[in-house]
């Protein structure tokens, strides 16, 4: 039976954008690292995962460093927008205002473990991802720093350590501990148990208590 050109063209896989392949090579890098280490996947690994050729990849990417680089940043990118998104509530129920920002970090980089994991891995051998890493943790401190130093203003808080020193080191332990979990690297901290866990310790180092003054 013969068939037409029109049923010929309904048929016809739409050729992916630029930007379609490049979100396939990512999705390719994450689904296998997964499975296996970065340094076990191959280039010809992820082009044809992602239904291109080896120098289509190229275009795009010219590393697999390059494409954990992307992975980590778009991962980073929808930790801030999910933090960004928790209710401003500091003043009023600090203690959630807390656990839904550390909670916001943990979903986030739970959701994305093999991304994260390799990314802990990478930052020993790969400046460029340490550098966006460094960048990041500052980010974050800072935004700590603007949190602390307004609850003390409030009178919530009391004086204490710098708030710089205290928010890099509560950044850090969050960084270590979730790292530990997500890796199963004991000593570590049960899954269910890590967000209330690390609030404990926020709280009691920012206000020496666990239940700051909330006002009306």
């Amino acid at each position: 039976m013969p068939v037409s050109a029109r049923s010929v063209r309904g048929r016809r896989t739409t050729r992916p954008s630029g930007d379609d392949r490049e979100v396939a090579i990512l999705a390719t890098a994450e689904r296998l690292l997964a499975e296996r280490p970065l340094h076990e996947i191959s280039i010809d690994d992820l082009a044809r995962g992602a239904g291109i050729s080896r120098p289509t990849f190229y275009f795009y990417f010219h590393s697999k460093d390059a494409v954990l680089l992307a992975l980590l940043d778009r991962v980073v990118k929808e930790a801030d927008a999910a933090v960004e998104a928790v209710p401003d509530v500091l003043a009023s129920d600090p203690p959630r205002y807390w656990r839904d920002c550390i909670a916001a970090f943990h979903e986030t980089f739970r959701a994305h473990r093999p991304v994260t994991l390799a990314s802990a891995a990478a930052r020993v051998t790969n400046g460029e991802v340490r550098a966006l890493w460094a960048r990041v943790m500052e980010s974050w401190a800072l935004l700590v720093v603007d949190a602390i130093e307004g609850e003390r203003e409030r009178g919530a808080a009391p004086p204490g350590l710098p708030a710089r020193d205290l928010a890099v080191a509560l950044n850090s332990m969050n960084e270590r501990v979730l790292y530990a979990t997500f890796a199963q690297d004991g000593p570590s901290v049960a899954e269910e148990s890590v967000v209330d866990v690390l609030l404990t310790i926020w709280l009691n180092a920012i206000y020496q208590t666990t239940t700051p003054r909330a006002d009306p």
